[in-house]
């Protein structure tokens, strides 16, 4: 039965990139492709001027300069993370 599903590997990202994927809702994807992660972790940054940032991604120091510059000048009011993958989760404390 699974084989009957096309998995669509046509996901064009540029890590650190940001990319409003939706009216208010803008993200950036980590440098970490893998099995796991496809292309690499999703963060999504909601909202303008006052923001919530979902899933803030891993412990890598570009993705959290890509995030961080992505919210300059905003008000971080939320940090949602989904589960507790490391993937999704390390880049909180920064």
């Amino acid at each position: 039965m699974s084989d009957d599903i096309p998995f669509n590997r046509s996901f064009d990202v540029m890590p650190g990139q940001v990319v409003e994927v939706a009216p208010g809702v803008r993200r950036i994807v980590a440098p970490n492709p893998s099995p796991f992660t496809f292309t690499g972790t999703c963060t999504y940054i909601v909202g303008r001027g006052t923001v919530a940032i979902l899933d803030p991604g891993p412990d890598s120091a570009a993705h959290v300069e890509a995030v961080l510059d992505a919210v300059r000048g905003e008000t971080v009011s939320h940090l949602v993370v989904t589960h507790t993958h490391r993937d999704h989760s390390r880049a909180s404390v920064a």
